[in-house]
């Protein structure tokens, strides 16, 4: 959607040289934008059989958040480790130079919800992999994988669809 893509700045050789960055905080500054990316992802999953929204930190908050409201559902963060005060678990996954971890409350999921996961950017898709096999140690099931932006020549998208998990995003940019 070209209207989308307009209000997500580029910036080139960030966090690294070689790196062209996806800046979504043009477009949620712009309440049009914001309300049209909501809109156009809450009209996709309203009436679908979703119990949940899955936020990976930190966009994905503010997405995931402002799209549970838009759906009437519960909303349940991922974060990165160290940030949430009761009993959790988490997973490690590969980053380009060494791991992370993300983590989430133990009674964050109950047994068989349908989750809805969202982000703001999907890249390399570790940190989405990473989230939903937190939902799914919980016995929850990922339903959709969803995003504002795919960088398809990265390979994310394309690593979730072979695992088995379905794949949404409003807009693509090539070549990262």
């Amino acid at each position: 959607m070209d209207s989308i893509k307009s209000h997500i700045r580029a910036i080139p050789d960030f966090p690294k040289k070689g790196i062209m960055f996806r800046d979504i905080t043009t477009l949620l500054k712009d309440a049009a934008g914001f309300q049209l990316v909501i809109g156009q992802l809450a009209s996709r999953y309203r009436g679908k059989d979703i119990d949940l929204v899955v936020g990976i930190e930190s966009r994905g908050f503010i997405l995931g958040g402002a799209l549970a409201f838009a759906l009437g559902k519960g909303f349940v963060p991922v974060r990165k480790s160290g940030k949430l005060p009761y009993d959790k678990i988490s997973h490690e996954y590969e980053l380009e130079y060494g791991t992370d971890k993300v983590e989430i409350h133990t009674d964050a999921i109950a047994p068989g919800s349908r989750v809805l996961m969202i982000d703001d950017v999907i890249a390399t898709g570790g940190t989405m992999l990473a989230a939903i096999a937190l939902v799914e140690k919980l016995g929850g099931i990922a339903e959709e994988c969803a995003f504002i932006v795919d960088l398809p020549d990265i390979g994310g998208s394309k690593k979730l669809r072979e695992k088995g998990h379905s794949v949404f995003s409003l807009c693509e940019f090539e070549g990262g």
